[in-house]
């Protein structure tokens, strides 16, 4: 399950880059609102996935508070999410040895 919870991390991550990196500046830049709508949109459905997932997924796994604290703040920072996967990676490679750690 941590497994789809860093893909739904990764979904979240490029939406957010596609938001700030391609449908902001076409609005802005060149005055072509097109994408804001839908890459808006699917960020905030990625967001809502991956808060959710969070909720689901992440109790019961060793996460302490700094990890949750952690990890909600990864979505709402640009490149969050993949800065705070490789600490995803090793907890789920904890999990699969049977040695769930908190951080």
């Amino acid at each position: 399950m941590l497994r789809i919870f860093r893909y739904i991390a990764l979904v979240e991550g490029i939406t957010t880059l596609a938001l700030f990196l391609i449908a902001m500046p076409l609005k802005y830049g060149f005055d072509n609102p097109a994408l804001i709508r839908p890459v808006g949109m699917t960020h905030g459905i990625a967001f809502l996935l991956y808060i959710g997932a969070m909720l689901f997924v992440l109790p019961g796994k060793g996460f302490g508070v700094l990890g949750w604290l952690r990890t909600t703040l990864a979505a709402f920072f640009p490149f969050g999410t993949f800065l705070n996967d490789p600490y995803l990676r090793r907890q789920e490679a904890a999990l699969t040895q049977g040695r769930a750690r908190s951080v």
